[in-house]
């Protein structure tokens, strides 16, 4: 895999791109006198941790001695694309709660499929399923941080930078001290006498943007004015077979970014994002394994799996001898989901290896009839803004579309970078500073 600059071309109707010109700030700060700065800033500054923690949901937990089998059934019934695993045991005896209760990872339906696809899982994926949900955690422990309650907003944006995903911290509740007389269930977000919930790059990026005036003008800056596009991108081609990209998918998890998806000109087709395959079954595995990049945006796009590349996914596996994966596919009767439009016929490229094109060859459009997921949320679509957009432009789109970046593109769309949640913290963070 390797880092490219693509051109993109989207089939789609363009996006509104946000710029400075959307938005409204005054060249100077709102306030007037020199001392009111000061005061503005150290009150913004005395936020806490737990200021960001209202409202928020207790975590549901898995233990670390769990099977991945258990993981994906946690995650099905829960409805929630992350669990943290935690290093004690509910389930072990009557002094769990005296252990060490820490959580030590997350884990989501993407680390699962990325397991499946390993090439000693496919022939047999009920029995990598009975593997510890310990192989699923990363090396890096990094990504998962616990922080106190009254731990300062500049810690929390300091460890974000350091590299942590999600920063655990404990709930306050009247209701603990009844709940340790319950019998912990499965899923139980209870570990020594609290609860727990945790922060996102997200949640701090939206709480920063319920403030944005206190750091005029800042946000009306372009991001390339602040020097915030990050000119490293995954890329996958859209003919390539998809396993090509296990890698880049990977990476991006772990980046909190995306793997996007281009032509042979170059031009963005869409992207393959571990936030679509998080909301997907554990079955995208197969077509991962057996589809190109382009037929698995397609296969995992809003609305479920088409009929007719459903039919390809299982030919193919019966091709290559993989009638565990099969078998598993089948039990989901995937199938019966939804329809396709086309009949066999459109295609021209039916080989156990080559991509499914229309005989016209242009790129095939399924339709869709159903969702196959409660969680799907988004398109396989790119979000894209330009050099131009300012700062808090980009804020709002990210968030609006529940991702930690957005893709720049040039005037002619190509490829020019992408900025994340991390670059923003970054702008924020010297401006605290200074």
């Amino acid at each position: 895999m390797v880092l490219v600059t693509v051109t993109i071309v989207l089939d789609r109707p363009a996006p509104v791109l946000l710029n400075a010109s959307n938005f409204s700030f005054n060249k100077r700060p709102w306030y007037s006198s020199q001392s009111e700065p000061q005061r503005v800033i150290i009150s913004f500054l005395a936020h806490e941790v737990s200021d960001l923690c209202l409202g928020k949901p207790a975590l549901r937990s898995l233990s670390i001695s769990a099977t991945i089998a258990e993981a994906l059934s946690s995650l099905k019934k829960s409805g929630d694309n992350y669990l943290s695993v935690w290093s004690c045991d509910h389930y072990s005896n009557s002094t769990a709660f005296d252990q060490d209760c820490r959580c030590v990872g997350k884990i989501c339906m993407v680390d699962i499929i990325l397991f499946l696809c390993r090439d000693e899982n496919l022939s047999s994926p009920s029995s990598a399923l009975k593997s510890s949900v310990s192989v699923l955690l990363p090396k890096d422990s990094g990504l998962v941080r616990h922080v106190e309650p009254h731990s300062s907003l500049l810690e929390a944006i300091d460890l974000v930078l350091e590299g942590a995903q999600n920063l655990v911290v404990p709930i306050q509740s009247s209701n603990n001290r009844r709940k340790l007389l319950q019998k912990p269930s499965f899923s139980s977000t209870l570990h020594k006498s609290h609860e727990f919930c945790w922060l996102t790059q997200e949640d701090i990026i939206r709480f920063l943007l319920s403030s944005i005036g206190l750091f005029s003008p800042i946000p009306a800056f372009t991001i390339e004015s602040l020097g915030i596009i990050g000119t490293e991108v995954l890329a996958v081609g859209y003919d390539d077979p998809a396993s090509s990209a296990i890698d880049a998918i990977s990476q991006a998890l772990i980046q909190q970014t995306s793997v996007a998806v281009v032509d042979d000109e170059g031009k963005l087709i869409g992207e393959i994002s571990p936030f679509t395959l998080a909301s997907c079954e554990e079955t995208v595995a197969a077509a991962i394994t057996t589809l190109s990049a382009g037929d698995l945006m397609a296969y995992i796009d809003c609305g479920g799996p088409p009929e007719d590349i459903v039919r390809v996914v299982k030919a193919r596996l019966k091709q290559r001898n993989l009638e565990g994966m099969l078998n598993l596919l089948e039990e989901l009767n995937l199938s019966g989901v939804s329809s396709g439009s086309s009949s066999d016929e459109e295609f021209s490229g039916s080989s156990p290896t080559a991509p499914l094109r229309c005989s016209s060859g242009r790129k095939h459009r399924h339709s869709r009839s159903g969702s196959y997921s409660a969680r799907m949320v988004r398109r396989a679509e790119a979000i894209v803004c330009n050099h131009g957009s300012s700062l808090v432009a980009v804020m709002i789109q990210a968030l609006a579309h529940r991702v930690n970046y957005v893709w720049v593109i040039e005037d002619d769309n190509t490829l020019a970078g992408i900025v994340t949640f991390s670059d923003m913290l970054k702008v924020f963070r010297e401006h605290l500073q200074s």
